[in-house]
């Protein structure tokens, strides 16, 4: 059962709260939720957290690559010219060659050798 990361941690911080340890709240979440949901390293972990006055359960935001905003913007250029290449899309539009390639890849835009 697939269950999201932040729910659990609002459990743990619960069972937490009513003076619980970890191992304790590890077999009430395995019972509920299935052994495969947490790890007892996780649920550790966010108690050491918890005892370290550390309450912010929300996922934080994250770093890494930014979303392209000009997907519409290849999808278009495709459009207008099947024969334009990633290369030069990604030269006009200031992004990663790679970038266009994934999201060409995506819509299912695919070399005449591919096919």
């Amino acid at each position: 059962m697939e269950v999201n990361k932040e729910k659990i941690r609002y459990i743990l911080q619960f069972f937490f709260d009513k003076g619980q340890n970890a191992s304790q709240v590890a077999e009430i979440v395995h019972g509920v939720y299935g052994t495969d949901t947490i790890t007892a390293n996780y649920m550790q972990l966010w108690f050491r957290r918890l005892l370290s006055g550390i309450f912010d359960v929300k996922n934080a935001p994250r770093t890494g690559r930014p979303v392209v905003e000009n997907i519409d913007k290849i999808t278009e250029m495709i459009e207008v010219d099947r024969h334009v290449s990633g290369r030069s899309i990604a030269q006009k539009l200031n992004i990663d060659n790679k970038t266009v390639l994934n999201h060409l890849r995506k819509v299912e835009f695919k070399k005449k050798l591919d096919v």
